[in-house]
């Protein structure tokens, strides 16, 4: 049995760091979550799209900001975040969307791809990073997606990050209801999005 460099044995159940080989597991598990929290495989046209929006821009801009949940030796589920979004704004722009729109034609449902200003939002200054974080159903309900958050809370607070943001599909109410639970607090949102935050000093 090996050891990782956090001293837990390589195939026990446990939240790590995100590494550059686990990529391909986050896609998976972001497209086999897009659908509201469901299966989402084949509804698009490549099924690489979910994450190429949703996860990739973020494991490969900021890794630092990333964890992942292993159960078995295999990723069932992740944390990642842009600690700054104004900055991460202007990283998507310069560096991924070149990227996104070699692979991808505009439509509706690539259209957040190629727009990430719609990621800057005045009145949440005081909530300067965003997270997204998804669990395969086999990981749900075993208090990964509260620990998941608690790791990128203390990550975010070391760095001097005072709060951080999510938005929930409005029809996910589990999912607002779980978030609530954890002291997030309704943030000004649009009619087709609900916008939650937290502070990273926050004991949750």
């Amino acid at each position: 049995m090996t050891r990782d460099q956090e001293g837990a044995p390589a195939n026990a159940d446990r939240i790590r760091p995100y590494r550059p080989e686990d990529r391909a597991a986050v896609y998976d598990v972001c497209v086999r979550t897009a659908d509201i929290g469901a299966d989402a495989r084949g509804r698009f046209a490549s099924d690489d799209l979910p994450g190429d929006i949703w996860a990739g821009p973020y494991v490969d801009l900021e890794p630092e900001s990333a964890f992942v949940v292993e159960q078995d030796g295999a990723v069932v589920g992740y944390v990642i975040a842009a600690a700054d979004t104004r900055a991460f704004v202007e990283r998507w722009r310069t560096e991924w969307l070149p990227y996104f729109a070699e692979r991808y034609e505009r439509n509706d449902d690539t259209a957040a791809g190629f727009r990430p200003e719609r990621m800057l939002i005045p009145e949440l200054d005081e909530f300067p990073a965003h997270l997204h974080i998804d669990l395969l159903p086999e990981a749900q309900g075993r208090g990964w997606g509260r620990a998941l958050i608690r790791r990128l809370l203390a990550e975010l607070r070391e760095r001097g990050v005072p709060g951080v943001h999510l938005g929930v599909h409005p029809d996910n109410s589990g999912a607002i209801a779980f978030y609530r639970r954890l002291g997030f607090t309704p943030l000004p949102s649009e009619p087709n999005g609900t916008l939650l935050g937290i502070r990273t000093d926050a004991e949750i």
